[in-house]
């Protein structure tokens, strides 16, 4: 085999080309070399035994830092002098980065799934100071979203973070999260009006079949028979935790199937919006060569949409919570009032404004976790995630919370529902073992 003066094999290998060719030693056998992912004029080599179809792979790995999945770390090649291969077989070596970027993704949705806990309970606590002002807590979350999600755009264009190339994306797809987003809301603002709670987080599970459904459609997306399999087990698993001993069968029967399926309809169009965000980021890394759109962009421009299209639909969202359109400004000076907790009139606003800020900070703090977990992994990843603290939300309410007085019991079947989830999102992680002895080591995506 010929080599340069520059492609060397170090000290300290723990098999020689030599050992390798004497192992499977036969007059007939020929060895071709493949180079791919040249990295800094070294290219990783794969030797090909074409009797055995065995394969060997030398690979120039950096000394002290592996890849792990994206080009940062080409500036630490190129100061180091030296290089260090790696020889493996078809035994089953992984490309290295691919573990890091699986705990990446893993913490990533742990993370989710911890402050969706958090957004469930402190929605909960916000509305005790608020409860009869849901409407103006709905708004001012809106509202607040956009004023700081722009401050913190304007921040990191000053810093260079967020480029020119970034804001002067398309903005078409930013309207049509909008539209979804509110269209959402007022759907499922009319069916939780009118169906128990328990009954409302039976039937958004739902949401977790339309991504799958719309990523198979719009993404071209396809998925094992386990990972379905477990996202059923998943969404079962809530359900039974949830509905058992809370009534929710009985609740559908007396509400009736029209209410039921304008939720399904509102879930179905979040599954659409989520779908549509993982779109955004798939079409920006084309359109700015392999740069990764900024989070912030995504949710300032979603939420300015979205705040134009609620303004529009505002006549429409006061009457679904009985307020009357002339009423609206006193509605609001009053919630106003409560949220600040001033005034001698205002009774029963106690945990105000502190409860509601909290609910604020947690629920931006969740959409943005929600957001980078569907950027680095899929809209489905996210719903996983967002669904798994469902159960974890119920048990917190069993604890003794503050303002919310004698904590509830744990419901039935609550620890059945649990085991049920956590089968579905091991069956769903679960990767099959696949027989590799004639496939090629597959190479490092690009970007």
């Amino acid at each position: 085999m010929a080599t340069t003066s520059s492609d060397r094999l170090i000290a300290g290998l723990t098999a020689s080309i030599g050992s390798i060719e004497s192992r499977y030693a036969n007059p007939a056998q020929s060895v071709s070399l493949i180079c791919r992912n040249q990295i800094n004029g070294a290219p990783p080599i794969v030797l090909r035994s074409s009797r055995r179809s065995r394969l060997w792979l030398i690979e120039a790995i950096p000394p002290a830092k592996s890849w792990n999945g994206s080009n940062d770390g080409d500036e630490d090649i190129k100061k180091s002098d030296t290089r260090n291969y790696a020889i493996g077989g078809t035994g089953g070596h992984a490309v290295a980065g691919k573990d890091d970027r699986t705990m990446e993704i893993v913490i990533a949705a742990a993370t989710t799934a911890a402050l969706g806990v958090g957004n469930r309970v402190l929605y909960k606590l916000a509305l005790i100071p608020l409860k009869q002002y849901p409407f103006f807590l709905a708004q001012l979350s809106t509202f607040g979203y956009v004023a700081v999600y722009f401050s913190i755009l304007y921040f990191r264009y000053r810093a260079g973070i967020v480029t020119k190339e970034m804001l002067s994306v398309p903005k078409l797809p930013f309207l049509i999260v909008g539209v979804l987003e509110s269209l959402a809301l007022a759907a499922g603002m009319a069916a939780a009006s009118n169906l128990s709670g328990p009954s409302t987080t039976v039937l958004s599970q739902t949401f977790l079949v339309w991504q799958i459904l719309f990523s198979i459609i719009f993404l071209g997306r396809r998925y094992r028979i386990n990972q379905i399999l477990g996202c059923t087990l998943v969404a079962f698993g809530v359900i039974v935790s949830v509905a058992s001993g809370s009534g929710a069968a009985h609740s559908f029967k007396d509400t009736g199937i029209l209410w039921s399926l304008l939720m399904v309809f509102s879930f179905l169009l979040q599954g659409a919006d989520t779908v549509m965000k993982e779109v955004i980021f798939l079409d920006s890394k084309k359109r700015l060569k392999g740069a990764s759109l900024d989070l912030f962009v995504v949710n300032s421009y979603g939420s300015i949409f979205q705040v134009i299209c609620i303004a529009l639909l505002l006549p429409f969202l006061s009457k679904l919570w009985g307020i009357p359109f002339n009423q609206l400004p006193s509605y609001i000076r009053d919630g106003g009032a409560c949220f600040l907790n001033i005034g001698s009139r205002i009774t029963g606003c106690e945990g105000a404004p502190l409860l509601p800020v909290m609910f604020v900070m947690m629920n931006m703090a969740y959409n943005i976790s929600l957001l980078r977990l569907i950027k680095i992994s899929s809209a489905v990843v996210s719903s996983l995630a967002s669904t798994v603290s469902v159960p974890i939300a119920v048990y917190c309410f069993t604890l003794p919370l503050p303002y919310l007085g004698v904590a509830s019991t744990l419901p039935r079947g609550f620890v059945a529902g649990t085991i049920i989830l956590v089968v579905g999102m091991l069956l769903y992680a679960w990767t099959p073992s696949t027989n590799t002895s004639d496939s090629i080591i597959p190479s490092p995506p690009s970007t």
